[in-house]
């Protein structure tokens, strides 16, 4: 029987793959035989530590730093990633953060800035860079990571967030029609609460239960639930899968 799920000669680049749900994709994309490429900003000591995981494993990865809001540092990356690894086959837009929670009363332009240029055009660019060598070759997957406050606006302070990754929504559904033509097939995945340094760092334990009150299964969700769902999506098995956004979030929101 064919295993739809074999990813053995793609090469793959996840960008904020230093921890959480970008961690967790290029471990598993690995082990579905991916060659990865992990991209991070800051935390090298975590995306070094996902590499030698990788690698201890029998796998080929190769970590690279680059600042995703910058055309000046993307393009490197992603020549020097399928110069070591490969073409790149697949692609996951994962770097991103909510970076301060803003009532709208405390929002300066700076903050707003910031977070779209993170969420939003960091994706934006990073998939304007891959796409060239993919359309050339006529096949690709990209992945693009979302959130549910796309769809309800967030927690409190979230409402910057949430507007760029709905506007991420809309680009996954603009480069889903743009690229299909040329056997790209683009889709987003939009996680709810899950256990990642995200919600460490920007939610109270008090939060979390009451987000837990919401949600049908009773928990919050773990990253490696978010990176199977990614490894699907980019997988044979969603050959037919395009434009579309998958929730991940225990019934939190159903659409």
């Amino acid at each position: 029987m064919q295993n739809y799920m074999d990813l053995t000669g793609k090469t793959a680049l996840v960008t904020g793959a230093s921890s959480g749900i970008g961690a967790a994709t290029a471990a598993v994309l690995a082990e579905l035989g991916a060659r990865v490429a992990i991209g991070f900003h800051n935390n090298r000591n975590g995306a070094e530590e996902v590499c030698h995981g990788i690698v201890a494993a029998g796998g080929k990865a190769v970590a690279l730093q680059a600042d995703m809001r910058k055309p000046a540092e993307v393009r490197p990356l992603v020549e020097r990633a399928s110069a070591e690894l490969g073409p790149l086959d697949i692609l996951v837009n994962n770097a991103g953060s909510l970076v301060k929670r803003y009532p709208l009363r405390d929002l300066t332009e700076a903050g707003w800035d910031e977070i779209m240029d993170l969420n939003l055009k960091s994706a934006v660019l990073c998939t304007q860079a891959v796409a060239p060598s993919m359309i050339e070759r006529k096949t690709g997957a990209i992945v693009n990571v979302v959130s549910i406050a796309a769809h309800n606006g967030g927690g409190p302070g979230a409402g910057p967030y949430a507007a760029s990754k709905a506007a991420l929504i809309a680009m996954t559904k603009a480069q889903a029609k743009e690229f299909a033509p040329f056997g790209i097939r683009v889709n987003a995945i939009s996680p709810g609460v899950i256990a990642t340094p995200f919600h460490e760092v920007f939610s109270t334990p008090e939060m979390i239960a009451n987000f837990v009150k919401g949600i049908p299964l009773g928990r919050v969700g773990k990253s490696i639930e978010c990176a199977t769902v990614i490894a699907f999506l980019v997988s044979d098995a969603a050959s037919y899968m395009v434009g579309e956004t998958v929730e991940v979030n225990g019934g939190q929101l159903m659409r």
